[in-house]
């Protein structure tokens, strides 16, 4: 293809996998790697944002860094789907309870993601865009999670743009309609999917509750987050 390597993504034509797992940390794709694919070989490593392939039982699976926020999983999955034929990005982060449904280490699956970007705002839609999962994903991984045993809440989340935001009620609206948790990409994630006809899922662990104030550290994050990382691992 003539348009890789891209500014961003220095792979070569094949490099990836037709899924790409995205976590949002680059050095927890590194740690994916690592631990769990077989033969896996670094692909790009522009700006740190390190991305990898290997296997996983025998499957060609992909896992690169997201960033954090939309507009940069925005570039990232944009160039993975339209430039290197990826087909399915599934994101694995962490997010921020808002509902007495989810739980401190509880998987959300993300079926829609509300946002208070302007992201959407690019394709002049005049009107809401709703960006939604993946249907095929989505089922098949409330069925993974059934076969893990690992307990996970399915529904709407909202993908912020303001991390510390200055609005001591800004999540007040959100909370009053059923949304479960704050994370900062996936509506991004699935509008780009939406936009080059593929496929996406975020799967999200609970790392810390806005109602309780319930959190976990480090060490614990990281043991909580491998439920997530092989549910998207038998996913692909």
């Amino acid at each position: 293809m003539s348009n890789i390597p891209t500014p961003h993504i220095r792979a070569k034509e094949g490099d990836f996998a037709k899924t790409v797992l995205m976590p949002g940390d680059p050095l927890r794709a590194k740690y994916i790697a690592e631990h769990y694919l077989e033969d896996a070989k670094l692909v790009t490593d522009v700006r740190n944002m390190f991305g990898y392939t290997g296997t996983y039982k025998g499957r060609p699976i992909s896992v690169m860094g997201s960033g954090m926020g939309m507009p940069s999983i925005g570039i990232y999955s944009h160039e993975l789907f339209a430039f290197y034929d990826v087909d399915n990005i599934i994101r694995i982060g962490s997010a921020g309870s808002i509902s007495e449904k989810c739980n401190v280490r509880d998987v959300v699956i993300a079926q829609g993601a509300c946002t208070n970007s302007a992201w959407a705002s690019q394709f002049d839609f005049g009107g809401t865009f709703a960006p939604i999962a993946d249907f095929d994903l989505l089922s098949k991984a409330v069925n993974i999670a059934k076969e893990q045993g690992t307990r996970v809440v399915v529904g709407n989340v909202l993908s912020s743009d303001p991390f510390y935001n200055a609005k001591k009620d800004a999540n007040k609206a959100w909370m009053d309609m059923g949304v479960l948790c704050i994370e900062m990409e996936s509506a991004a994630l699935y509008m780009e999917a939406a936009r080059c006809k593929k496929k996406a899922l975020s799967i999200l662990t609970i790392s810390d509750s806005l109602i309780t104030g319930e959190e976990l550290d480090s060490e614990q994050r990281q043991n909580s987050f491998h439920q997530m990382m092989e549910m998207a691992l038998e996913l692909a």
